[in-house]
């Protein structure tokens, strides 16, 4: 009877054991997309960073939070377009999230754009900004991709009868609905080609699918005419220190872009990444850390002098 016991326990122990690789495996499989959720929740936690959601009127915004109100300035930071909180990850496990008075304004692409835009209408509220390859820039050069989005524009224009149907047949590479797509999104916004494998390239789709007729519309909104240069409108009214970091192979926005910010507000530091592309915060999520710390530093340290002088 004694055996028999022990037989029993050891096989209970075993369908355990074996319980969380057949749920890993049935995932991996059906719904990769729940992996990479789950993937990031774990990094949250361990990075100590709670999910919080803030309604304004129809609209509802999800961010992440660390830390609380202190003596330094907090840290804001903005994602891309089609992108989310969870891009700025790789990140975080550098820079501490302290609270939002007298707030640094990072911003990445589209989100650099609204990251410039914001400190020129409201510099009262910014100790300073860092625009990472921002949008928003009549580019001294066009990349082949903003070339495509320009040819688009001219067939909407000489079509007028264009339907919305035949708007989406329109295949726009930051919005893909396949796995190849994906890998061309992939493909652009690296430097160095991201070989995922298939089953992770299936995630991300799966978790993206849902949000397409919303990027669409976002799109149309931010590539429109009245939008399209909102950044560079707007950077001789930015008085606050000022930081901008792009890659030097970027195959969204040239990089040229950071000339036409310099040559407005001369007095801001720019940093260009050689071997990087359009997503910094991926593809070099330490360095970009540091910039962003140092530049910190050296606005404490300017801002300490001059306060000592004026007492």
């Amino acid at each position: 009877m004694e055996g028999g016991g022990a037989k029993v326990v050891m096989l209970t122990g075993s369908v355990l054991l074996l319980l969380p690789v057949v749920v890993f495996v049935t995932c991996f499989m059906f719904w990769p997309g729940r992996l990479i959720k789950a993937y990031n929740w774990f990094w949250r936690r361990r990075l100590g960073l709670s999910v919080r959601f803030c309604d304004v009127g129809s609209f509802r915004f999800c961010y992440w939070t660390r830390g609380t109100p202190g003596g330094a300035p907090s840290l804001l930071l903005l994602h891309g377009f089609s992108a989310n909180k969870d891009m700025w990850l790789p990140v975080v496990k550098f820079v501490h999230t302290l609270g939002l008075t007298r707030f640094h304004l990072v911003g990445a692409s589209m989100g650099g754009n609204l990251a410039g835009v914001y400190a020129a209408r409201f510099p009262e509220d910014l100790s300073s900004v860092t625009m990472v390859c921002p949008a928003g820039l009549e580019t001294l050069q066009d990349t082949d991709f903003v070339k495509r989005l320009k040819e688009m524009e001219t067939q909407r224009n000489q079509d007028q009868d264009q339907d919305q149907d035949q708007r989406e047949d329109q295949s726009i590479a930051l919005i893909p609905t396949s796995v190849p797509q994906l890998q061309e999104m992939l493909n652009l916004c690296c430097y160095k080609p991201l070989n995922l494998p298939t089953q992770m390239k299936k995630g991300l789709l799966q978790n993206r699918l849902p949000h397409t007729t919303f990027y669409r519309h976002l799109f149309e909104c931010i590539s429109a005419e009245d939008s399209r240069h909102s950044l560079e409108k707007n950077l001789h009214l930015i008085s606050v220190p000022v930081q901008v970091v792009w890659g030097q192979q970027d195959q969204v926005l040239h990089v040229s872009g950071a000339s036409v910010i310099t040559a407005a507000l001369p007095h801001s530091q720019v940093e260009l990444l050689e071997n990087c592309g359009h997503s910094v915060a991926l593809e070099r999520p330490r360095k970009l850390a540091t910039l962003i710390s140092n530049f910190l530093s050296a606005q404490e340290v300017t801002h300490g002098n001059a306060h000592k002088k004026n007492s």
